[in-house]
């Protein structure tokens, strides 16, 4: 057992004792390090220009948030993962103070005239090219956050950055708890037709846990959570069902008390003025001036070109499904309704490719998943993972804890894994970077630490948890991310990591799933969880033949939502149609499937947009241009070897360890010798053929 030390939150020990971060700590410990962090701030700006050093402005300015950054993570992480009524008015309490102390650092007069003059009297030539981009970046920074307005410009700026903290957090609590709200409790075993096996027992664990039904006469609870929400579109015959579970699960975020209407209403508003106080003539141009994308116009171009490129396609395969749908009925081909696409989609698979998702589930159980995972990590990035056995001090006892070394078994990271859903869990997968360390050759050598979260198949009695295909590409792509945090060898630790140019941040993630595809490293992990025998070659060819079915409505999918996020940055605010709904369904009418029942958008659910003060707002499109980035990156695996440690060092060095060290565009081109190519991620969906 662990003995809550005084002001846990603050504590610096490695592995965290997460069970000794009571909510009750919170806001005195958060106090305490708004306090100091505050008193560090005001004493920088009260600095006389005499004497400034990088070391004494900028690097000082750093290390005065550090204990706050590392306190505050630990309070959004166990939002996130651990969500309860005493910690979420904890964290709602001190949500406001810290957004404001945030807030307030670049509007912070004195300390503004103590950077800039820092930087005109430094001589640059003697700092590192990072320290130099350190410098350049946080003065950039200060003036995105309002450091040159007038002064009642800067006040109304501060409030509204107070007021998108507290906004975006009670959207992201609607959407949970509209989530954990529903549930279907069904009694009768001939309703489950269809489902897999493996699906009818998560349900039925699922009823047990919640008091329903009982050994003998077993009961069966379907919720909006994704594990079970996707298996019921997927496979299950009764339609009227489906069609239920689609309704629930579409209303999340549309009815009381979980609307998010106004919220969003809201955010868009505070948002767009945000950016006519600096200067900006939309949100999206604000947001992506300093992103490789550089204005929203060119990333509206960006999808808008990819849109044209499959057009055809799309509507192409839309046709074949109904088509398919009717051969089957025997009917007239007619549009489908929403709550079937994903149901006949499964079906005109099995049917084109004599391919069944499930049958791959016995060769991905989650242990071994991530057990080949980490071998291939070890072998292509040169690195050392081991598990530490530290349960004790997860915040939940399915927590798994790890720490990643170098060759020389220096430890780099320390990070945790937790996989499955619950209640008091948000949906989705992400990864946390808890706190940024130093670089293990520094003065200062401190490993990084982070966490990596999903909602994935649960084991059942008797299996263990055994994941689809797609899942099994979730952890791959999260843990992309964690290695990127893990690996950051940069000298400053505010352009470590992930503190990257937004779009280029899903790049280390995304290459990571075309692991998941290849036969070399799927035989690392992919192995039948009774006699661990490799996928057979049978499948495994009908596995990749099937992978770019329907690639074209998947792609335009993703683009529909990236189109959505940029009209509303960029062109709602001076539109005549004022009413939100309305407007997105003009915006994306060329991205969306024909439907019988036209589906609501996903707007009021859309975490990625409103769950975060910026989060993916007017940056979604990065998904689909890191996909541009990681399928040309991986052709330099293709061609020198899928598990080659040469490229895949070359990989660590250019990108991983790289952080913001320099531009992205340039850290792509260190690695790949040239600017990105649209073709190879049109190849690899199918939709051109290559050279």
């Amino acid at each position: 057992m662990s003995t809550p030390a005084q002001h846990p939150f603050l504590q610096k020990t490695l592995p965290i004792d997460w069970p000794s971060l009571k909510p009750e700590h919170i806001e005195e410990d958060i106090s305490i390090a708004l306090a100091n962090a505050e008193a560090q701030v005001e004493e920088l700006a009260q600095r006389s220009l005499e004497g400034l050093s990088f070391e004494n402005t900028f690097l000082a300015l750093e290390k005065a948030t550090e204990d706050l950054n590392r306190a505050w993570s630990k309070v959004t992480h166990l939002d996130a993962v651990c969500n309860s009524k005493a910690l979420r008015e904890a964290y709602n309490a001190m949500l406001p103070k810290v957004a404001e102390f945030f807030a307030k650092i670049p509007l912070n007069e004195g300390l503004w005239n103590i950077l800039k003059h820092a930087h005109s009297v430094v001589d640059h030539a003697t700092l590192s090219p990072t320290q130099q981009r350190f410098m350049n970046e946080t003065l950039a920074d200060f003036r995105e956050s309002g450091a040159d307005l007038p002064q009642d410009q800067k006040a109304r700026f501060q409030e509204i950055e107070a007021e998108l903290a507290k906004l975006t957090q009670k959207f992201s609590e609607n959407v949970l708890d509209a989530t954990n709200a529903w549930e279907l409790i069904i009694s009768d075993p001939l309703q489950l037709k269809g489902l897999p096996e493996t699906s009818i027992e998560e349900a039925r664990q699922s009823a047990l846990s919640k008091g329903h039904g009982q050994e003998g006469d077993p009961k069966w609870r379907f919720t909006l959570h994704a594990p079970s929400y996707i298996a019921v579109m997927t496979y299950l015959d009764d339609e009227a069902i489906r069609k239920q579970i689609w309704e629930a699960h579409a209303s999340i975020g549309r009815t009381a008390p979980y609307d998010n209407k106004e919220l969003i209403e809201s955010i868009l508003k505070l948002r767009h003025e945000k950016s006519q106080l600096l200067g900006k003539e939309h949100f999206a141009d604000l947001t992506l001036e300093r992103r490789m994308a550089g204005s929203g116009a060119q990333a509206l171009t960006f999808v808008e070109d990819l849109h044209g490129r499959i057009e055809k396609a799309f509507k192409r395969e839309g046709q074949e499904l109904e088509a398919f749908k009717a051969e089957q009925l025997g009917t007239q081909p007619e549009a489908l309704e929403p709550w079937e696409a994903a149901y006949w989609a499964e079906k005109q698979r099995k049917a084109k490719y004599d391919f069944d998702e499930e049958a791959l589930r016995p060769y991905f159980a989650i242990e071994a998943v991530t057990t080949g995972l980490f071998k291939l990590t070890e072998r292509v990035f040169n690195v050392k993972i081991r598990e530490l056995k530290a349960h004790e001090l997860a915040w939940h006892h399915e927590v798994t804890t790890y720490e990643l070394l170098d060759e020389s078994d220096t430890r780099l990271g320390i990070f945790y894994a937790d996989w499955h859903p619950r209640e008091p869990k948000r949906s989705g997968a992400w990864m946390d970077p808890l706190s940024t360390g130093a670089p293990h050759d520094s003065e200062h050598q401190e490993p990084h630490v982070g966490a990596i979260c999903g909602n994935l198949s649960p084991s059942t009695e008797g299996k263990p948890a055994l994941l689809t295909h797609r899942e099994v590409e979730t952890i791959f792509h999260e843990f992309g991310h964690l290695l990127h945090h893990l690996l950051g060898k940069v000298d400053v630790r505010s352009l470590s990591g992930t503190a990257v140019a937004w779009d280029f941040v899903e790049l280390p993630s995304q290459i990571m799933e075309n692991w998941c595809w290849e036969r070399e490293s799927l035989d690392l992990f992919a192995r039948h969880y009774k006699d661990g025998k490799p996928i057979p070659e049978a499948l495994f060819q009908k596995m990749l033949k099937a992978r770019t079915y329907r690639a074209a409505s998947a792609t335009m999918r993703q683009l529909s939502f990236a189109k959505m996020d940029l009209d509303l940055h960029i062109h709602f605010h001076t539109s005549s149609e004022r009413d939100i709904e309305t407007y997105i369904k003009q915006s994306i009418q060329d991205y969306l499937p024909r439907y019988k029942t036209e589906p609501p958008s996903i707007i009021r659910q859309f975490s990625h947009l409103f769950a975060n003060s910026t989060g993916y707002a007017a940056g979604y499109y990065s998904y689909k241009w890191a996909e541009v980035l990681d399928a040309d990156a991986f052709t330099r695996f293709k061609k020198e070897g899928v598990l080659s440690r040469t490229v895949g060092i070359d990989f660590r060095d250019q990108i991983l360890s790289r952080g913001n060290s320099e531009e992205a565009a340039q850290l792509f081109r260190n690695f790949m010798g040239r600017d990105p190519d649209l073709t190879a991620l049109l190849v690899r969906c199918g939709l051109v053929h290559s050279a």
